[in-house]
């Protein structure tokens, strides 16, 4: 596992999507609470490429999982 560690705003600017620190908070509050019996890489809200990218790293254990995990995390407050 490569440990070196991403800020959550190169996770977004990774994905696509706009990257400041308003913008996440907009896309956060935009789409949680995430229900519990959708895994992250299958929200509706992600592009085929984006959901791939997410479950690749994750299943990889790449070095993007821990900030996907902070997302996954961040979605599924209420």
């Amino acid at each position: 596992m490569n440990t070196s560690a991403h800020p959550f705003f190169e996770l977004f600017a990774q994905l696509g999507l706009p990257s400041g620190e308003q913008d996440i908070r907009r896309f956060i509050a935009d789409h949680s609470p995430l229900a519990a019996d959708i895994a992250l890489a299958d929200a509706p809200f992600w592009t085929k490429a984006q959901a791939n990218f997410l479950r690749d790293e994750l299943l990889e254990d790449a070095d993007w999982a821990e900030v996907i995990d902070q997302l996954n995390v961040a979605l599924r407050a209420t």
